[in-house]
């Protein structure tokens, strides 16, 4: 567990890069950008993402994906609609067992495919796991406090993952239900963007809590019908990330849905970004798995209304706000 190869030079991906030399691995990331791969050697910074976060000298950066694949640990931190693309790149490559943690929030658009399908689907020869937490990538990178979930089928080889990149102010918590880690962490950034839409109306703290809350047994109802555990959600990939990302401005999902409320277009949004805001193609994902599932998310389906089909932020909450009463808790949460 010496080397650790990261797939993805943004925000996260150079935070985690940071994460596992400050534990004393040799890191090497793949960027597809050559200007971040030429500043991360160069200059030690990585000015498109995190600029003013200096890097250690070791950390190196390259635009060979398969230098990368040959690491002892694999994180994957691209972007959720180009895991299974980076998968296929890599896949030949990987030796048989060789960790690879699962770092992105989202789940595939047209297939409805969670992460955890995708990955196991193109490198079934991996020891595939999931990180996933309150983690925004600057505070991890300074290395302020901070604690996410590890999850891994296998606790064993879970245990030395978390041991390789963990130190005093970085601290993974294994969990054995890697499904219920999954699904937490790409759900809330649908969630975020929802309430950042309800801040931004001026809608007051009262309408945010409500959104937090019927949004996590949204996230919990959609976990257990894939097989996670309620418990899970409870924890710090499920509540700890939904708290963090649906109440700060430095979530790039929440603040993209405060400037909805206030009346910005998305694509005015969107065009303004270089980061990619996972919650707005996970939106369409979220509900069309929802429908195969026969869950019921209706906070989801309604933000991916306004996201994705034109709906008004006024009509959407207006709805959500006329449905039907029903009990707090769902009765499948009360069976376990």
């Amino acid at each position: 567990m010496l080397h650790v190869g990261i797939i993805g030079g943004g925000a996260w991906g150079t935070a985690l890069a940071v994460v596992s030399r400050r534990a004393g691995r040799d890191v090497a990331i793949w960027a597809l950008e050559p200007e971040v791969v030429a500043a991360i050697n160069g200059q030690h910074r990585n000015p498109l993402y995190l600029p003013d976060v200096p890097l250690d000298p070791a950390i190196t950066a390259t635009s060979d994906m398969v230098q990368v694949a040959k690491s002892d640990i694999i994180l994957l931190v691209a972007p959720a609609q180009h895991v299974r693309g980076v998968c296929a790149t890599i896949g030949p490559h990987i030796k048989a067992g060789t960790p690879v943690v699962i770092c992105a929030k989202g789940i595939e658009r047209g297939t409805s495919a969670l992460m955890t399908d995708v990955v196991a689907e193109a490198l079934p020869h991996a020891a595939m796991m999931v990180l996933s937490g309150p983690t925004f990538a600057r505070e991890v990178a300074l290395g302020l406090p901070t604690a996410i979930t590890l999850g891994a089928a296998d606790q064993v080889l879970g245990r030395k993952v978390a041991e390789a990149i963990s130190s005093p102010t970085f601290r993974p918590y294994l969990s054995e239900d890697v499904i219920g880690a999954e699904v937490g962490g790409a759900v809330k950034n649908v969630l975020a963007i929802g309430c950042g839409m309800a801040d931004g109306k001026g809608l007051g703290a009262n309408a945010r809590a409500a959104l937090l809350t019927r949004g996590l047994a949204e996230i919990v109802r959609l976990a257990l019908a894939r097989g996670g555990k309620p418990e899970t959600l409870m924890g710090l990939s499920g509540l700890g990330d939904l708290v963090l990302t649906a109440t700060s401005l430095q979530s790039r999902n929440y603040s993209l849905g405060v400037a909805l409320g206030k009346g910005q277009t998305l694509e005015e949004v969107l065009g303004a970004r270089r980061s990619v805001t996972e919650g707005v193609t996970t939106a369409e994902a979220v509900v069309t798995l929802a429908a195969k599932l026969k869950v019921d998310m209706p906070i989801c389906a309604a933000i991916d209304r306004v996201l994705n089909h034109g709906a008004a932020i006024d009509d959407m909450l207006r709805g959500l706000l006329e449905r039907p009463l029903r009990d707090e808790v769902d009765a499948a949460v009360k069976r376990k």
